[in-house]
């Protein structure tokens, strides 16, 4: 593999690598590389390596996700921040390096006015993300649908419930989780679906200043692009698992967000869908730490059960008290442990 990497960057970029650096990879198959280049130009490019995916990351019988291109350079053209591209070999794109500070490590250390700062930077993207027409991208031809809501749900039944029961869930317990994913899923069909990137959180946000700019968080992990409701992109961020903001926080920039959105949602149907997809999605990243750490050995993904239950829990009181269907749900929901989960 490091060859192919050595041969992509000489064919595409006409430079020798000095060496390859293999980056550490997340929850996905796809494998990352630094190559350290000699000469003028950049220092240095990341190959992206295409996998097999793993087949529990979707529905049985949902098609992969499409590649990089062309929706990076649509996106690109549109002024979103992504990474520059300088070329491909089979399976392999090669990128611009936009280095490994993500935004999750940049706010360990910022105060309370620059984490506000480079969250309003993230959210006043996502309006220009949700105006752009369809160009024949296949991102426009994927949805978030009756199925991957019950994908979700039977994710969360099968590996988060039982850490709520104590127990393996009974029929009838997977049943109130699958009913209640498909109401929600039946309760949003109705919403405007917007080009949503699908997983815009803080380790999908990278701080990188480009030579003679200030410093900006870059867009990556974009593949997987899709069409869901105006608020699908807003909850990756705001209850993202990996950095929790107090739900005042959460609330302050959402209401800032929901004006700026192309369809400007109520702030009833803003609160509401924020709600429900906070169930399905996080509900299924939940699903996907336990079934890592339990099918992988990927333990370091448990620390993260806890931030994530708390969002849920939040989500299900709020949705609970708005649509009594959801109560049912709500009790599972509510009895999360928030303690961390052994391996």
């Amino acid at each position: 593999m490091e060859a192919r990497v050595r041969d992509a960057v000489r064919h595409a970029c006409g430079r020798e690598p000095l060496r390859v650096e293999w980056l550490a990879g997340a929850l996905g198959t796809r494998r990352f590389a630094r190559a350290v280049l000699d000469g003028p130009g950049p220092r240095s490019v990341v190959a992206r390596i295409e996998a097999e995916e793993d087949p529990a990351g979707r529905p049985a019988g949902a098609a992969p996700e499409p590649p990089l291109e062309p929706l990076r350079s649509v996106l690109e053209a549109h002024g979103l921040p992504v990474a520059r591209r300088f070329g491909s070999a089979p399976c392999i794109e090669l990128l611009e390096d936009l280095g490994d500070v993500t935004l999750e490590a940049t706010l360990r250390l910022a105060s309370a006015e620059r984490r506000t700062s480079l969250y309003r930077e993230v959210l006043g993207q996502i309006p220009r993300l949700q105006a752009i027409a369809d160009p024949g991208l296949p991102a426009f031809g994927r949805r978030l649908d009756a199925e991957l809501y019950a994908y979700k749900g039977r994710l969360f039944a099968e590996w988060s419930l039982p850490l709520a029961l104590g127990r393996p869930a009974r029929p009838g317990e997977t049943k109130v989780v699958d009913e209640a994913f498909a109401w929600i899923a039946d309760a949003l069909a109705p919403a405007p679906h917007r080009l949503a990137h699908r997983d815009l959180q803080s380790r999908n946000l990278l701080l990188h200043a480009r030579p003679g700019e200030p410093p900006r968080l870059f867009w990556i992990d974009l593949q997987g692009a899709f069409l869901a409701p105006p608020e699908y992109d807003a909850v990756c961020l705001l209850r993202d698992s990996y950095v929790e903001l107090a739900a005042g926080e959460i609330e302050a920039l959402g209401a800032e967000l929901r004006p700026a959105l192309p369809d400007a949602p109520d702030p009833l149907s803003f609160a509401r869908r924020f709600d429900l997809l906070t169930l399905t999605r996080k509900g299924k990243d939940h699903a996907r730490f336990v079934y890592a750490a339990r099918t992988r050995g990927e333990t370091a993904y448990l620390a993260h059960l806890p931030a994530t239950a708390r969002h849920l829990k939040h989500a299900a009181r709020a949705a609970a008290s708005r649509d009594p269907e959801l109560a049912r749900l709500a009790e599972l929901v509510l009895a999360l442990p928030e303690a961390p989960c052994a391996p």
